[in-house]
């Protein structure tokens, strides 16, 4: 397989409360919104999440994106999302720090940095 980009997909009960919590995690708007309904955001170059108007599948995840700051991510996300994110996880013999969280549709979300 010659892999060429990748693209994750949540879906939200609400699309347009569901499509401005995305753009405050991302600080901002989609890159591409190809229908009603649907929107996109190219994390990193070849690499999308795809938000969509349906039923969450619960479960599923974490999307986890790669931050330089970890502690500062963690709590702007928590401040202007008004949630909760769980501790900074370390492990021994693991390069990285990561934490997860949900949106407001069950999406299993993270952040990690690398150490």
């Amino acid at each position: 397989m010659n892999n060429t980009g990748a693209t994750f997909q949540v879906r939200v009960g609400e699309y347009q409360e569901g499509l401005s919590w995305y753009e405050t995690l991302f600080q901002r708007a989609p890159d591409f919104v190809p229908h009603e309904d649907f929107a996109e955001w190219e994390i990193i170059k070849g690499t999308w999440l795809q938000v969509s108007q349906g039923n969450p599948t619960i479960g599923n995840g974490p999307l986890r994106l790669g931050v330089s700051n970890i502690a500062g991510e963690r709590k702007r996300i928590m401040e202007q999302l008004h949630i909760n994110i769980e501790p900074i996880n370390k492990r021994e013999g693991v390069p990285a720090a990561w934490c997860t969280f949900t949106d407001p549709y069950g999406n299993k979300i993270g952040l990690y940095q690398d150490l």
